[in-house]
């Protein structure tokens, strides 16, 4: 009997886990030459988002964004995910700690 209901509680886990990963989206941001690719992505309000950002350069860079409450630091050569939302309607500029000159970016959310 224990083991049944340990059995349901494990399983249910499983599921709800599957319907919130498949509720959050995901979205993909290559950082090469210091840039961000693409710089403005659009997402739809009230939802939550998962930022994959793929850094393709040598050096490192550091995922910022005041507005969004966010910092990350992406090795060069490496990947990262970046969780945001749900948020209001809005524009919410992000940047490159390291270079911040050109790594500018913006999420439009609608």
């Amino acid at each position: 009997m224990k083991q049944s209901i340990l059995l349901q509680i494990i399983l249910s886990g499983f599921l709800y886990s599957s319907l919130v990963s498949a509720e959050t989206l995901e979205y993909e941001i290559t950082i090469k030459n210091h840039l961000f690719s693409p710089s403005e992505i659009t997402i739809e309000s009230g939802k939550k988002v998962v930022l994959m950002i793929d850094n393709q350069d040598a050096t490192a860079e550091e995922f910022e964004s005041y507005p969004l409450n966010r910092e990350k630091l992406i090795r060069g050569k490496s990947r990262a995910k970046v969780f945001i939302g749900p948020l209001k309607p809005g524009r919410y500029p992000f940047f490159g700690e390291f270079f911040h000159e050109t790594a500018q970016g913006m999420i439009i959310v609608k």
